[in-house]
Formats: structure tokens, C-alpha cells, sequence
């Protein structure tokens, strides 16, 4: 018995349209992204000698072994006072997932969040910006991103940062707040979002400076 000419052309339309929507435009896209914006197409990566050492489209939280163990016996770690630290995670920085904290303004685990991550905040970075204080600190430098893995900080949130790394490194802040400078991008077409840091690229382009 054959196909009622309703079903026939159901499936003539599933077929065209897998063909046009699920194969045609997928690799007409991949070409043009290919050809015109290759680096951001596969994956904004960043190289160091020829090799991959990062994204600058993902953050990472530089840390340094304190030593210790936790309960389960693993290494602790606690961020490297060297480098720029981006913004809470809510992922831990991991690659391979992505998610934000989804605490509500009023929820109890948020405040006490909010008190851990400026006491940490203050706790590396005080001692090289006398006067700072919890009123004056960046929001970004204590709240989680919506992606968990953003690379960015605000320029406010480095400026800070910049007087530690630099006295940790032995360079001069004109120096480091040279880099800082290099790696901030301004908004998208000049309107949206804010100014920010890419602390990846900055980090990165941070171990290639020697001590004054």
C-alpha cells in the first residue's frame, strides 16, 4: 500500500531540511569562521614556543602547594602570590564544565560566601595596598562568574593586584601595570559589557619579565 502523499512529503521535508539546517549550514559556517576569524574559531588558543598553554577565553587560578593535606590526602593549595588570580568559580576553574553559584541575594550560604572570599581577598592583598578595606574592594573579586571559567577581571580588581604581584616578583609597578594595560580590551563594539583584564594572557606575558 503505498504512502499517503501527506507522509511522502513529510519526509521529503525532514530530509531537505537535514541536509540544508544539519549539514550544509554547519560547514558553510565552519568555513567562513575558518577563513576569516581562525584563531577564535578554534578556540582562541594561547602558545608559548610553538605549543598550547592555554585559551584566553578560559580563566585559571594559579596556586602553589602549601604542603599540606586535607583529609583524603590531597595537596592543598592556596593562590600564587606571583601571578594575577581571577575571579571566584563556582567550577573550581575546571574545563571541562561550566556553571554559576545560583545563590540568591538574601541566602545565608551566600553571605558567608561573600565573608570567606573577602577575607581571602584582604588576605593576599592587603599587605601591599595599606588602607584597603572590604568597602573598597571590586565586586568581580568576590563574586563568581555566571560561566565559572570567565578570564576576565575588572581593571580596578588588577590595579590591586598589580602592587602584590610586583612586589612579589621583584618588577616595578610601572612595569607590571604596563601589562595590565597591554591586556585590557575595551567594550564589545565600543557599547556593551565593561573594560577588563584577560588575566591568562596577562600571566602569561607576566613570566616572561625578569626581576628588576
Amino acid at each position: 500500500m503505498p504512502l499517503p502523499k501527506e507522509v511522502l512529503t513529510a519526509i521529503r521535508a525532514m530530509v531537505v531540511l537535514t541536509l540544508v539546517l544539519g549539514l550544509a549550514y554547519p560547514l558553510a559556517v565552519t568555513g567562513v569562521a575558518q577563513v576569516v576569524m581562525p584563531g577564535k574559531a578554534n578556540g582562541s588558543f594561547i602558545k608559548q614556543d610553538g605549543k598550547v598553554v592555554g585559551s584566553k577565553l578560559l580563566g585559571v587560578a594559579p596556586t602553589i602547594d602549601t604542603g599540606r593535606k586535607d583529609a583524603d590526602g590531597n595537596p592543598i593549595t592556596a593562590p600564587d602570590p606571583a601571578f594575577f588570580q581571577p575571579r571566584p568559580s563556582a567550577t573550581g576553574y575546571a574545563t571541562d564544565t561550566s556553571f554559576f553559584s545560583n545563590r540568591g541575594p538574601n541566602s545565608d550560604t551566600a553571605r558567608q560566601f561573600y565573608k570567606d572570599e573577602i577575607a581571602a581577598y584582604l588576605a593576599l592583598n592587603a599587605k601591599s595596598n595599606p588602607g584597603l578595606k572590604a568597602s573598597t574592594i571590586p565586586v568581580d573579586a568576590v563574586t563568581t562568574s555566571a560561566s565559572g571559567v570567565d578570564p576576565d577581571i575588572s581593571i580596578a580588581n588588577a590595579t590591586i593586584q598589580a602592587r602584590r604581584v610586583a612586589a612579589a616578583r621583584g618588577l616595578d609597578l610601572s612595569k607590571v601595570m604596563a601589562l595590565v594595560s597591554d591586556h585590557t580590551h575595551g567594550r564589545f563594539v565600543g557599547v556593551f559589557g565593561e573594560r577588563g583584564v584577560n588575566v591568562p594572557e596577562l600571566n602569561l606575558a607576566l613570566s616572561n619579565q625578569k626581576a628588576a
